[in-house]
């Protein structure tokens, strides 16, 4: 049996059923891992580490979307 885990996302609580990777999390989201910046306990991720990042008890992760722009 896994353990609820409570975590904190844009700075609102988030109960997931256990730990998550990720990349498993942004796809529930239906966010594009191409497509977002993620922080995670203070720390931006390089999108390598997406790959091998797992949500646990206690984290703080902020995903911000990426716009393109120009003039």
């Amino acid at each position: 049996m896994t353990t609820p885990q409570n975590l904190r996302v844009n700075g609102r609580p988030v109960r997931l059923a256990g730990e998550v990777p990720l990349l498993d999390y942004l796809a529930e989201l239906g966010v594009d891992p191409r497509a977002v910046a993620v922080e995670l306990n203070d720390r931006i991720l390089e999108r390598p580490e997406f790959a091998t990042a797992v949500l646990r008890e206690g984290d703080v992760v902020e995903i911000v979307r990426m716009v393109g722009g120009g003039s």
